[in-house]
């Protein structure tokens, strides 16, 4: 057992190649600048909307005025001498409809400002939330994916030749095998440089640096 305790693996954010670093960068100010665009659009349509409130708010000024008219003669007739009480009831109908047209007008209000909400939202959450949570996911993945390839890469070539056997171009697969093009048997053999460029063909694509150490097993045929 080793005295030293091993090495933490970093984690990354972003590749160590220059080009799929670059990328990533683009992608990330891409969602941003979308998912800025997106809110901006939202509140943007929730004030248009907001602007159907006049009606309610001229409704609700009208009813206000009607209500403090007869409210205001409720209040004289009452001053009235034996009659007053009678009087001022007589008011009270019309005192009744500018409070209906308050209340008429105030529903209008809220239920317009309900709307312009709810849309502002559905923007948001059609627009913008599908692409940030494909965007989170994709990088989420690359993350944990990059940090177990760096781990590799330290303690086991190996494995990274062998993803590379599995998952990389064939293209290069056979070119990272050298004259013969035989990649997978140079696998089994275990013939290191083989391993090493297989390894840096599964590191390239992940857009991280080449393999710097090699653990791997001897040769698979003995």
């Amino acid at each position: 057992m080793s005295p030293y305790p091993p090495r933490r693996t970093p984690l990354l954010f972003y590749a160590e190649r220059f080009r799929r670093r670059v990328l990533q960068v683009l992608a990330d100010l891409a969602v941003l600048v979308w998912a800025v665009l997106v809110v901006s659009a939202a509140v943007a349509l929730h004030d248009l909307v907001l602007t159907l409130q006049a009606p309610g708010r001229g409704l609700s000024e009208a009813g206000e005025r009607v209500r403090g008219a007869f409210g205001g003669a409720a209040e004289a007739a009452g001053g009235v001498p034996f009659v007053g009480d009678r009087l001022a009831g007589a008011f009270t109908p019309g005192t009744d409809a500018g409070t209906s047209l308050v209340d008429a007008g105030q529903a209008q209000i809220e239920a317009v400002a309900a709307i312009a909400t709810g849309l502002a939202w559905l923007v948001v959450v059609v627009a913008a939330v599908p692409v940030v949570l494909v965007w989170l996911w994709l990088r989420l993945r690359w993350i944990l994916r990059a940090r177990h390839a760096v781990a590799a890469r330290d303690q086991d070539v190996d494995l990274l030749a062998l993803r590379a056997l599995t998952r990389g171009s064939p293209g290069r697969v056979r070119r990272a095998a050298g004259p013969s093009g035989d990649a997978a048997g140079a696998w089994r053999r275990g013939e290191l440089p083989v391993l090493i460029r297989l390894a840096d063909v599964e590191l390239a694509r992940m857009g991280l640096r080449g393999a710097t150490s090699v653990t791997s097993a001897p040769g698979r045929d003995g």
